[in-house]
């Protein structure tokens, strides 16, 4: 993995692979694409989820995401908190036919059936492994040591040895849609590992 310890040249931001954006600060690329997206790279992305609706709504969106744009995710979030119960797993998990057939109809989210029903399974597993597998405590045994910066934004990797064995546990209970990539983004968003580049004006 490639990260600043590679120092052999100084360079500014923009040589990073940075991009400015209309407020003057320095972010990844795709943290700039639109006001939307800037106020949730800002604010949202990489900060610290540990409570159980937290990271089910982070793990559905997350495989609702592939194949897809998180810029689509987003602009649907609030039609997604809506159709899926605003992420409450008790709620989800006792969906039926007749809710699938309602999803499927919304033309404001994504109208997946394999990731539908993968929604509403995962919350079934959550449940079933609430005690004996509590999803943030699961997770939390995956947090990386922070504080590490990449020379450069195509350093950030796009999953990890550990995103895999998150991905096998999770599987192993019972998850579906949670391959490695989906993992390691559901990592970064939950605040459990930094993809910081040198650089940006939020390191």
């Amino acid at each position: 993995m490639n990260t600043t310890a590679d120092h052999t040249a100084v360079s500014g931001p923009e040589q990073r692979g940075l991009t400015q954006g209309e407020d003057g600060r320095w972010r990844i690329p795709w943290g700039n694409q639109s006001a939307q997206l800037r106020d949730y790279y800002d604010n949202e992305w990489a900060h610290p989820v540990r409570d159980e609706r937290g990271i089910y709504e982070r793990l559905v969106l997350e495989g609702f995401q592939a194949g897809l744009s998180w810029r689509t995710i987003l602009q649907k979030r609030p039609a997604f908190r809506q159709a899926f119960a605003h992420f409450d797993p008790e709620k989800v998990a006792a969906f039926d036919e007749t809710d699938i057939q309602r999803l499927l109809e919304n033309p404001a989210i994504i109208r997946n059936r394999a990731k539908i029903t993968a929604a509403i399974s995962n919350a079934q597993v959550l449940l079933r492994t609430r005690e004996s597998a509590p999803l943030p405590e699961l997770l939390a045994r995956y947090q990386q040591p922070l504080g590490s910066r990449f020379a450069h934004v195509d350093h950030i990797p796009t999953t990890s040895p550990e995103a895999a064995e998150l991905a096998r546990e999770l599987k192993s209970l019972g998850y579906r849609f949670v391959g490695p990539t989906t993992c390691y983004a559901l990592m970064q968003a939950s605040g459990l590992v930094e993809t910081r580049v040198e650089g940006e004006s939020r390191c």
